[in-house]
């Protein structure tokens, strides 16, 4: 399989893939078009999570802060950290490789 790969044009929501998984690993591909979170939802998750932007571009949204992301940029979050994706590129789409543990 490639990143790149089998990406629909249209995109209503995002695109959210499971590429492996084990009991305590999940690694995903999201497809992001333009998207972004609800503006009164944030992710409050139980794993920590590491994630690089593979192409477009992005803004997570913390408690305290901002975080401006491009191809390479790479975070890790840790569990229970609250965030929301605040924007996401609006021309061509953004590729995220999330892993979970």
């Amino acid at each position: 399989m490639n990143l790149f790969e089998d990406i629909p044009e249209n995109l209503p929501e995002e695109l959210m893939e499971v590429l492996a998984e084990s009991s305590n690993v999940r690694i995903e591909r999201i497809v992001s078009d333009g998207h972004a979170s609800p503006s009164d939802f944030w992710y409050d998750q139980d794993q920590n999570e590491w994630v690089l932007l593979v192409s477009g571009s992005a803004v997570l949204e913390f408690d305290d802060r901002k975080l401006e992301m491009n191809p390479g940029d790479h975070i890790l979050i840790p569990a229970h950290e609250k965030h929301r994706v605040a924007s996401t590129a609006q021309t061509g789409k953004t590729i995220w490789l999330a892993v979970f543990f």
